[in-house]
């Protein structure tokens, strides 16, 4: 939102087709590599899902493979950033914070050493693999670190362009993407910067505020309701942390309700960081889409968003809610 000016053309944001967002991830880090000799990558035993194979190819003196390591491989990150590499530490979500946190607090935090953190396979969209790697956490947790940035990208395109603005970021930074293939809308006019959300869809209603995949879901329902006459503000807050305030303090006194919609806990994830700036702000009310303190099972992707309520429909179901309060 905020600063962004969108056109109407853009604001129509159609599918292109579904891409992983972790395909985004790898190819932008092999362009920034070749951009960027102090560009080096980190990987525990997972190359060829986290797309690093291209960059490891490329650059064999800049790829590190710690094996199942990742304690390692974070401390290893951290020693790379402080001789002036820009090291891209790379695992499945669950491990990339939950197995290190220790390591990603001492070495990287406290140390505040440039170190991006690159996690996918995050969320209920992990599917098959079930609860013990289905991280639903992980947002919180990084959220909570001192000096920690968290980015959570919405599709492929975002995702790349994301990529290219951590590598410039300076600081502890978690990325957080995902393995299925998931619709590619987003378009590179809308730019990407690291604390600024985009209003994707304009409306003076209610306001659903969404990451990650939740955001395609979120215009699909601002879309159902324009043809009932309810306007709904879509807004890809792409960053959690810092959150973007004032883009949330303008939607709460333009709107007056709102509706967050994450893949991810409800509790210590965007919702509550909205909710924060609301109640410090200007309290209206909040509804909020996303895990309700459970942990997930081993399904296909689209079973398990529709158990645990993640779809377009129920994101309506809190739009309805929160306009009901208002």
């Amino acid at each position: 939102m905020g600063e962004n000016n969108i056109s109407a053309e853009a604001a129509a944001y159609v599918s292109r087709g579904n891409k992983a967002t972790r395909t985004g991830f790898g190819e932008a880090l092999l362009e920034i590599g070749r951009e960027n000799s102090a560009v080096v990558g980190l990987c525990a035993d997972l190359t060829g899902s986290l797309n690093m194979n291209q960059f490891r190819d490329a650059f064999p003196d800049r790829f590190f493979q710690t094996g199942i390591a990742e304690a390692n491989m974070i401390s290893m990150a951290a020693g790379l950033a402080t001789t002036d590499k820009i090291p891209f530490a790379a695992s499945f979500a669950v491990f990339a914070t939950g197995r290190v946190y220790d390591q990603i607090r001492q070495s990287v935090c406290y140390s505040n050493l440039n170190v991006k953190i690159c996690a996918s396979h995050a969320g209920l969209t992990l599917g098959e693999d079930g609860a013990t790697h289905q991280i639903l956490e992980d947002i919180g947790l990084m959220r909570g670190l001192p000096r920690m940035t968290v980015v959570v990208p919405c599709d492929y395109s975002e995702t790349k362009r994301a990529t290219r603005a951590i590598a410039r970021h300076q600081g502890p930074l978690y990325f957080r993407f995902g393995r299925p293939n998931v619709p590619d809308f987003t378009i590179d006019e809308d730019g990407f910067e690291i604390g600024k959300s985009i209003e994707l869809h304009p409306g003076t209603d209610v306001t659903v505020i969404a990451c990650g995949i939740m955001v395609w879901k979120a215009l699909e329902a601002a879309r159902i309701l324009e043809r009932e006459g309810v306007g709904v503000r879509v807004i890809n807050m792409h960053t959690i942390k810092p959150v973007d305030t004032l883009a949330i303090v303008r939607a709460a006194n333009d709107t007056g309700a709102i509706v967050t919609a994450e893949e991810h806990q409800i509790y210590n994830g965007l919702g509550d960081a909205v909710a924060g700036v609301c109640a410090r702000n200007i309290p209206v009310p909040i509804e909020m889409v996303g895990v309700e303190d459970q942990f997930g099972e081993s399904g296909k992707p689209d079973e398990l968003l529709e158990k645990y309520k993640l779809t377009t429909a129920d994101i309506l179901e809190k739009i309805y809610l929160a306009l009901r309060r208002k």
